[in-house]
């Protein structure tokens, strides 16, 4: 005789209830992470491989900048709102144009190469009018010129030009009139130099971050103030050969920096150094511990909130968010990122509202443009 349990059928009642639940919150949770991304292709992108679009930079209106490479490898800059419109942009003359800083007004800084593949800079306004301009003591061979690489709200612009010998230096342009700057230490060899870096590196009131290179080829940090003072800074830890040494990557408007030192062997670890100049180390763990692969912090734009990338023991890349007070790590791949070695997701930008921007090159190594909100 078979026995029917009210009990048991409260139990199983209760998993089905609790299944279904689950489920429920489960294919919530799915819809929700994958909200979280945009991805885009400017229109003339290239299909093929080391062609597509190149997102770089985000403000806080959420438009995007960065460039497209066409099906003959022709890089040209583009312009994408808040609504999904794309603004597409050569400067007059040029062969190659990059596009890497934007501010809050949509005003663009960055640089084109000529037919004689010089280059040169140029803002773009957010009506589309474009200026180009030369840096004093810039070089007018090949791979020498100026290169714009970030803008503040402003409208100060700061960068980098090679001189006549290949010799990088320092840049501001503020209310038209250039002051250039070399960093103390600065090697004299071509290829060396004084290197602000790009998209996140020039605050509101103007100071600026980057590195320099010696004469032995190795990598040291500093930060400019708005009146012009230099402070060198070298992390703890960071190699000193060449190619090795101290990369800071972002300045945000409290002076906090993020970036990455390369050890002894070439590998790539994180750093936070703050107001005061304490340095805090950090490597995400998923990444590889192998030369050319760890941790690499991009930009800082929020307080205390650092967003990159990490080089796992495979090659391939994948995001991260180093958020505040405690240093919790979340880890992020954008839809469609490839898994083999040189793919992957590259955030590029966080911006003051927290949405990061960057791009992802799929498994057949074609780049796409991502937002993460």
């Amino acid at each position: 005789m078979r026995v029917h349990s009210k009990t048991g059928q409260k139990s199983r009642n209760f998993m089905f209830f609790v299944a279904m639940t689950l489920l429920a919150l489960l294919a919530i949770t799915v819809q929700a992470n994958a909200q979280k991304y945009t991805t885009f292709n400017v229109p003339g992108s290239g299909p093929g491989a080391q062609q597509g679009t190149w997102s770089i930079g985000v403000n806080a209106r959420g438009s995007i900048v960065g460039q497209y490479i066409d099906a003959n490898g022709v890089y040209h800059g583009f312009l994408r709102r808040p609504n999904g419109k794309f603004a597409k942009f050569d400067p007059p003359g040029s062969m190659g144009t990059w596009a890497y800083a934007l501010n809050d007004a949509d005003v663009i800084a960055g640089w084109y190469a000529d037919a004689a593949q010089v280059f040169h800079g140029y803002m773009r306004t957010a009506d589309g009018t474009i200026t180009t301009f030369d840096c004093p003591g810039a070089g007018t061979g090949a791979n020498q010129g100026t290169i714009a690489g970030d803008i503040n709200d402003v409208g100060t612009i700061a960068g980098i030009y090679i001189d006549g010998n290949g010799v990088n230096h320092g840049f501001v342009l503020a209310d038209g009139v250039f002051t250039t700057f070399d960093a103390p230490g600065a090697g004299t060899g071509a290829g060396q130099g004084t290197e602000p870096m790009f998209f996140s590196a020039l605050t509101p009131l103007g100071a600026i971050t980057g590195f320099y290179i010696d004469a032995n080829n190795a990598m040291h940090g500093f930060v400019r103030a708005p009146e012009g003072l230099i402070t060198t800074f070298d992390v703890l830890g960071a190699g000193t050969g060449a190619s090795q040494g101290t990369s800071p990557e972002s300045i945000n408007k409290w002076g906090e920096v993020a970036g990455l030192y390369v050890d002894g062997n070439g590998v790539n670890h994180g750093f936070a150094r703050d107001k005061d100049g304490l340095i805090t180390t950090f490597d995400v763990a998923r990444a590889g511990t192998g030369a050319g692969q760890g941790t690499e912090p991009m930009a800082n734009n929020r307080p205390g909130a650092i967003a990159g990338y990490y080089i796992d023991a495979n090659n391939a890349s994948h995001g991260f968010l180093r958020g505040s007070p405690n240093g919790t790590i979340t880890n992020f791949d954008a839809p469609g990122a490839g898994k083999g070695a040189g793919q992957g997701t590259f955030p590029m930008t966080n911006n003051k509202k927290g949405a990061i921007a960057g791009y992802y090159i799929d498994a057949g190594d074609v780049y796409h443009g991502f937002l993460r909100d």
